[in-house]
């Protein structure tokens, strides 16, 4: 079975979490320290907060930025549903706008006229823009918008740990960026997530909140605030930080990956059955979902490619489609796009252990399929 993702983690990275299991020392502690600072190096940013996942990530960005109730946020409508979640846990309002068709990313027309038009109870605070797939368009734009009306922004780069538009990288455009460490994810802790920022006062706010309001002084602990636990365990920053020297040479061997896909495919996306994502640079390809046409039943498309030894699944969900949010200008929208890579995304086979061979095995079967379907 060629598989659709593949966690790998470093002969290295064992070794070292044997010790730590064998030390004791099993909570966060040196590794995690290490990890943040070679992160924040590694992105060029001033202070990185790593935390068990991605979702708290958000929620420390959120709770930092004192977003809650009376507070709206806007997030895409296609996404995995952590991003709308969390603010509705948060107590805010999550705010639905549509995706472009071949980024998957906020669309930037509808994100800037949604706030121009703006007229609900609640004040518009904060954008919380993802950058599906890993995929950096339009992040500037982004945060030109925010910038422009006053808005904070959050970027919920859970799939994009690498990934850059101009020189940017992303994650550090914003009030705050937030990575996820999830199997799924190019560099992956088991479960864990970071959290960036270049505001010194977020940063240590933030820090308070992931672990309990303490703070640690020439008295003792004291307690500043009332807080959560998020932390990341010792033997978590070990694995994560044997993968960071290696995540720009797997992402580089996605992204060739990747267009050997594009080039394979051309030839369906002639006969109409089925797009292709946009691959730009920058592109850090955490996965590769192309869109079937109408006429294809995506459940069948999947079952028929298991049978040829190809594991594929949805790439995220649609938020409008999920009748969580029912706040008046979410039920007045249309989500055409993101209701559309809902219902008919395709992701396909991509991690960095992967040949060429395997993209082959993998279009073939998916010609066969679409061909007899």
């Amino acid at each position: 079975m060629i598989k659709l993702s593949q966690p790998h983690i470093p002969e290295t990275a064992i070794e070292k979490v044997g010790d730590i299991l064998r030390s004791g020392q099993l909570v966060h502690g040196e590794e995690c320290n290490l990890f943040e600072q070679e992160l924040a190096e590694f992105l060029g940013v001033k202070h990185t907060l790593v935390v068990s996942n991605g979702t708290a990530a958000m929620h420390l960005a959120l709770l930092a930025l004192n977003v809650g109730p009376g507070d709206a946020v806007i997030v895409p409508d296609f996404t995995f549903t952590a991003t709308a979640n969390i603010v509705e846990a948060v107590g805010a309002k999550a705010i639905i706008v549509d995706v472009d068709k071949t980024s998957y990313n906020l669309d930037p027309h509808k994100l800037q006229a949604c706030i121009e038009s703006w007229q609900g109870p609640e004040e518009l605070k904060a954008i919380m823009p993802v950058l599906e797939f890993g995929n950096p368009t339009h992040l500037n734009a982004y945060k030109e918008i925010a910038k422009q009306h006053g808005l904070f922004m959050i970027e919920d780069a859970a799939c994009a740990l690498g990934a850059s538009e101009q020189g940017t990288m992303v994650g550090t455009a914003a009030e705050f960026g937030c990575f996820s460490f999830h199997p799924r994810k190019t560099l992956t802790t088991g479960e864990g997530g970071a959290l960036v920022t270049n505001d010194s006062a977020l940063h240590e706010k933030a820090m308070l909140l992931r672990s309990h309001g303490m703070q640690r002084t020439g008295n003792g602990v004291e307690f500043k605030c009332v807080g959560l636990n998020y932390r990341l365990t010792n033997f978590q920053g070990a694995i994560g930080r044997a993968i960071l020297p290696q995540l720009n040479s797997w992402i580089a061997k996605r992204r060739a990956l990747a267009h050997q896909y594009t080039e394979l495919l051309a030839p369906l996306v002639a006969e109409g059955k089925l797009t292709l994502p946009a691959i730009v640079e920058g592109h850090s390809v955490q996965t590769y979902m192309t869109v079937l046409a109408d006429n294809f039943e995506r459940i069948e498309v999947i079952e028929a490619l298991k049978d040829r030894q190809v594991e594929s699944n949805l790439g995220a969900q649609s938020m409008s489609s999920l009748g969580l949010f029912h706040h008046p200008y979410n039920s007045q929208q249309h989500y055409s796009n993101g209701r559309r890579l809902y219902i008919h995304g395709l992701a396909l086979p991509l991690h960095e252990g992967m040949s060429h061979e395997d993209i082959s095995k993998v279009v073939n079967a998916l010609n066969e399929v679409l061909g007899h379907a």
